[in-house]
């Protein structure tokens, strides 16, 4: 069987890589369709992202939202789709939305803003998704093929700013030592942190934008475990303010950068605090940076867009002993969540690793978890292409990815148990999308060069 699973994993990375290599097509127009639709849960539901939250949602302060925009260049269709969640739905809700849409995309990515005021999401139910995850799952099939059914000639351009809104919450002290930096009242500097605002801008053939898509990287987590109502967190303020300065016509994308290691200057802020004020002042700011860079980019017609797209499912294993990594889970975050992986843990897991490149100069690196924010910069700096997004929580949820350098630090999310993938996956993942862009440019190729 283990022979079998390999042979089938090695098959999955040809495939991805033969679509990779692709070409994108003959010269066409780019197309694109939007939608949005409310994935609000009812109240008594479970909510995401503190262990010491006991009670479920008691209702809603803003709606939960799963964003679509459908992309088209010639016989290629990209589906990306944004949802106001802790994490990507479990790997059967990704296949069956992935099913429901094959006749409308050529390929399908969910990625998670990541709010710890959204409901649960795990990997695996006894008894099938639970009923507000299954009606979310339908409205998003439906929100795609809406998308897909009303496409329209389209334009895309990218900026990029600066906003500081968070730190970095492990702080390494002189002597080595790390320690847990929650909140930053004060907005104390620290590092590695990435301010780097960018933005994909998709107009009409008439200019106007129908959608903006903000790549940023800092945790939703401005609420914090006292508050009990449904909420995107800070990104919910951001897209609002987007919105408004645009006449409320485009549709404001929030795609999680590599927050792993960053928290929000005023995190885990009391209600009875100024909670709200805290939320509204961080998506704001973030929100005000944004309208800049988006209204100064200029978009213009390409008689030659191009779509490539590539997902690669890297085999990595555990980072620990399985029976001890199960009582430190119990131990730090309860006993439901030891319950994350089946009795027996696997020895290797497959990370899904995607990878888009639109018009050969804008490529879109997806990893499916909480990479730290060196590696967003790793990625900017070593992308093949003018343009690189960088986004996590996406297709899936495999803990932490800390960097080498982090591993040796500790400190949460380092070399706790919310960690489980081994040292140097989040390295691995980042190679992979440099070599997959490489590969859609051409400038990797399939043979050697004394056979060209």
């Amino acid at each position: 069987m283990k022979h079998l699973a390999r042979t089938q994993l090695l098959t999955s990375m040809a495939l991805a890589c033969m679509l990779a290599c692709l070409p994108a097509g003959a010269a066409a127009l780019l197309r694109a369709g939007v939608a949005r639709v409310d994935i609000t849960p009812p109240p008594g539901v479970r909510l995401w992202g503190y262990s010491d939250r006991k009670t479920p949602a008691t209702g809603t302060l803003d709606p939960l939202y799963a964003r679509v925009l459908v992309l088209e260049a010639g016989e290629m269709r990209v589906a990306l789709v944004t949802v106001d969640l802790g994490r990507a739905f479990g790997p059967a809700s990704l296949e069956w939305l992935r099913d429901a849409t094959r006749n409308q995309v050529s390929f399908l990515v969910v990625a998670a803003s990541h709010t710890h005021s959204g409901p649960v999401v795990r990997d695996q139910y006894a008894e099938g998704p639970p009923a507000w995850e299954s009606a979310a799952l339908r409205k998003i099939a439906d929100a795609v093929k809406q998308a897909a059914d009303h496409l329209v000639p389209a334009q895309v351009g990218v900026g990029h700013g600066v906003a500081y809104i968070g730190q970095n919450r492990l702080r390494a002290n002189e002597n080595g030592a790390v320690e847990w930096f929650e909140r930053n009242p004060t907005h104390v500097p620290t590092a590695p942190v990435d301010g780097t605002v960018s933005v994909l801008r998709v107009d009409t053939a008439t200019g106007e934008a129908m959608a903006i898509l903000v790549n940023y990287a800092c945790h939703a987590v401005v609420f914090g475990s006292d508050n009990l109502q449904y909420s995107a967190d800070f990104p919910a303020a951001m897209s609002q303010t987007v919105q408004s300065a645009f006449g409320g016509k485009p549709i404001c994308f929030f795609l999680q950068g590599a927050a792993g290691d960053i928290n929000p200057y005023y995190a885990v802020t009391a209600l009875t605090v100024g909670g709200l004020q805290a939320r509204d002042w961080t998506g704001q700011a973030l929100g005000r940076e944004v309208v800049r860079v988006a209204k100064g980019i200029h978009t213009e017609p390409n008689d030659n867009s191009q779509l490539q797209f590539s997902e690669d499912r890297l085999p990595v294993r555990m980072r620990w002993d399985p029976a001890k990594w199960k009582e430190a889970m119990a131990a730090v975050f309860g006993p439901e969540a030891a319950q994350t992986f089946p009795a027996k843990v696997p020895e290797e897991l497959e990370l899904p690793v995607a990878t888009v490149l639109i018009d050969r100069n804008i490529a879109m690196l997806f990893l499916p978890g909480e990479p730290f924010v060196e590696y967003q910069i790793a990625w900017r700096q070593r992308c093949p292409a003018d343009h690189a997004f960088f986004v996590g929580y996406a297709n899936g949820y495999n803990g932490y990815f800390p960097t080498i350098r982090s591993a040796t630090l500790g400190g949460y999310g380092a070399a706790n148990p919310a960690t489980w993938v081994e040292v140097g996956a989040g390295d691995r993942m980042v190679d992979e999308g440099v070599i997959r862009v490489d590969q859609m440019l051409g400038r990797i190729g399939d043979v050697p060069e004394d056979l060209k």
